[in-house]
């Protein structure tokens, strides 16, 4: 049952974390210069509704990763930057042994966002 249970995790977070998004092919002469990620209007959890963030998190339960209720209890306002670059560069160790998926394409503001959102979520 507990193997069961593992591969299924298992099968979930690579599902998960391998959510691909619809990109277009542009000629390489075509192509605008690589800049910084765009910032969006939406608010923080509509942020996370776009992404692959449900995958593995949740308000109040913990799944693969950590609920938010879970982080915003471990971490303050003073965190926001180190939160919102965990979001960016991905990460590993601080809750288990899974690591998180990188997010190269979510701005610092639109991470800061999120991470507001998920702070907002303390008992």
């Amino acid at each position: 049952m507990k193997n069961l249970f593992l591969a299924g995790t298992l099968g979930l977070l690579i599902f998960s974390c391998s959510k691909k998004e619809n990109t277009t092919e542009v000629a390489s002469s075509d192509a605008a210069p690589v800049s910084a990620p765009a910032q969006s209007n939406l608010s923080g959890d509509q942020i996370m509704e776009t992404l692959d963030c449900s995958g593995c998190h949740s308000v109040n339960e913990r799944m693969i990763g950590p609920s938010y209720q879970e982080i915003a209890a471990k971490y303050t306002d003073k965190d926001i930057e180190l939160l919102a670059s965990k979001i960016i560069e991905g990460g590993s160790g601080v809750w288990g042994g899974v690591p998180m998926a990188a997010h190269p394409q979510v701005s610092k503001e639109d991470a800061k966002k999120m991470v507001e959102y998920i702070l907002s979520q303390k008992k």
